[in-house]
């Protein structure tokens, strides 16, 4: 297949690119900021001034990565020219918070108080796009892990264990994290792509969730260390010392294991992420959690 990925240069579009390039001609649709993979066609360009510069391109897929809100997708499209399917990466954060769980595709969506104007673009960008495009897929995941993640959170704890750091973490540590790893979510796309099903919006993420005591064990785990937990209490801001909001969420992915029946565990996924971690550490986007760590909570 012939396949635009929007991005292509920074984690989840840069894996997918890289995925998909292993047996496709895949381009990816960048402003050229960064460096590009081996194996893809770059089309050096913004989403927003793409004028005829994909017009010339007859595409099979389009996977939209990188589109946040309604007028990324308004201009993509626009500037598009014949493509067979066309997969959004939407976001749990579509569904408010004050609903019922686990969260269903069904379920209505709607402004998320965590999540914010983040969820709420996302929001409208799908709108857009399922009433402007007859053959389009949206994927709802929860939080993405795995291999060239530069998100500091398995990377933090990652550190936390290389160091032999007591790990600080919120409250009892029994808030339920719902993970899915990044090359699981590119087999799903990939599922869709061939095999066109009549459901066109799909929850993914692992079947289980896993409390925070039981992520960072396995975090340590990876490494080989036992952690020591200290826990902190819930007046003290928790994205200052730990990588996610204080809001446990669960989403029902019945639909996806239909067609997917199998995912990647979460020891084999967090190997991979830690193997590609320690060759590319100065990709990660680090945050002041151990300043805070040492300086307000170890004392």
């Amino acid at each position: 297949m012939k396949i635009l990925v929007t991005g292509g240069t920074v984690f989840v579009s840069r894996f997918t690119a890289e995925y998909f390039a292993k047996n496709n001609e895949v381009y990816v649709l960048n402003r050229g900021t960064k460096s590009q993979s081996e194996g893809v066609h770059a089309i050096v360009c913004d989403r927003h001034e793409l004028g005829d510069t994909l017009k010339k391109h007859e595409f099979d897929a389009v996977l939209d990565i990188c589109g946040y809100n309604e007028t990324d997708v308004r201009d993509l499209l626009g500037g598009l020219g014949n493509f067979g399917t066309y997969i959004f990466v939407s976001s749990s954060a579509v569904y408010p918070e004050t609903r019922s769980q686990p969260f269903r595709e069904k379920d209505e969506i709607g402004e998320n108080k965590i999540w914010g104007d983040y969820g709420v673009n996302k929001i409208n960008a799908e709108r857009f796009l399922m009433a402007n495009c007859k053959n389009a897929y949206i994927i709802r995941p929860p939080y993405l892990y795995g291999k060239m993640n530069n998100l500091y959170r398995e990377a933090f704890v990652f550190e936390c264990a290389e160091q032999n750091r007591p790990f600080f973490v919120p409250r009892d540590g029994k808030m339920r994290l719902q993970f899915f790893d990044i090359e699981d979510m590119c087999r799903f796309m990939e599922i869709l792509l061939e095999q066109q099903p009549k459901q066109r919006v799909f929850n993914v993420g692992n079947p289980e969730s896993v409390s925070v005591i039981e992520w960072v064990e396995l975090c340590y785990k990876t490494l080989g260390k036992t952690q020591e937990f200290r826990f902190v209490e819930p007046n003290i801001e928790q994205r200052s010392y730990f990588p996610f909001y204080n809001y446990e969420y669960f989403l029902n992915v019945e639909k996806m294991l239909e067609l997917m029946n199998e995912t990647k565990s979460m020891e084999e996924g967090l190997k991979q992420s830690y193997a590609w971690f320690k060759d590319n550490r100065a990709e990660v986007r680090r945050k002041n959690y151990f300043e805070f760590i040492d300086k307000d909570l170890r004392g």
